[in-house]
């Protein structure tokens, strides 16, 4: 079948009964783009655009089957990870990645809703660190992400977010894009950060109000433009310009 041989990008994350983030957003963000999506759930979740309610984590062994039959079924030419719950997901979607080490991944390390409510129980940070973040491509916190990440406290300059970042490479990363949107002032910088190279600065006008689901829109918009061979980079510059496009359209309406 010509639809198995064409480029997909493998979802792992949980839902959102509003649509607002998730595995929504992800597959609305990815399809734009126009690349194939393939899923694997790890949680069904009871939201609106204001709260969660209830999540319900899948089985781990559950996600693993989704993931692997998701590989053998499609060309996956990249896997962007969201939320995950429990460590024992962590740990499972890890054992998958490491039988697909060609394959990159983009990780959205989801902590905690917009709302407040942890998607990821505390004991499963230390896991992610350990065992899932290595095998990743890149990795994308904000700085209230990156700050629970580095075990610091939060940080709103680039100085601060610059050292934390560092940590964590030196914990063995392979690349970290710290997200600006939780900074202040005019403009909203993410930083590429590599152990081997200089930073990175990918810059735009900061615009007025908020939207849930934009951690969910940059790095599965990454994670697109890698499955379709473009560079590290270049996918963080595209997926950087398609959230503030989106962003200024909604603005406008």
């Amino acid at each position: 079948m010509a639809l198995r041989r064409e480029p997909h990008v493998l979802v792992v994350g949980g839902s959102d009964s509003s649509g607002g983030a998730g595995i929504a957003r992800d597959i609305e963000t990815i399809s734009s783009i126009g690349v194939r999506t393939c899923l694997a759930v790890t949680a069904l979740t009871v939201q609106t655009h204001e709260a969660v309610m209830e999540i319900h984590p899948s089985q781990p062994n559950l996600v693993a089957d989704q993931m692997r039959a998701a590989l053998q079924a499609n060309t996956v030419a990249a896997i962007k990870i969201g939320m995950l719950a429990t460590a024992e997901i962590v740990l499972a979607v890890a054992g998958v990645l490491r039988e697909n080490p060609q394959v990159p991944t983009v990780l959205d390390p989801v902590l905690a809703s917009t709302s407040g409510r942890a998607l990821l129980e505390a004991g499963a940070i230390a896991a992610m660190k350990r065992d899932l973040m290595p095998l990743c491509r890149l990795v994308t916190p904000n700085l209230i992400e990156l700050a629970m990440l580095a075990g610091s406290e939060l940080t709103v300059d680039e100085v601060g977010a610059l050292l934390q970042g560092q940590e964590l490479l030196v914990a063995g990363l392979q690349a970290l894009l710290i997200k600006g949107g939780h900074a202040s002032g005019p403009r909203s910088t993410d930083i590429l950060l590599r152990s081997d190279q200089e930073p990175v600065r990918f810059d735009v006008p900061r615009l007025a109000g908020s939207m849930r689901g934009t951690g969910c829109m940059l790095a599965s918009s990454i994670a697109a433009h890698l499955a379709s061979k473009r560079s590290l980079e270049d996918s963080v510059r595209k997926g950087k310009r398609f959230v503030f496009e989106k962003l200024q359209k909604d603005a406008a309406e």
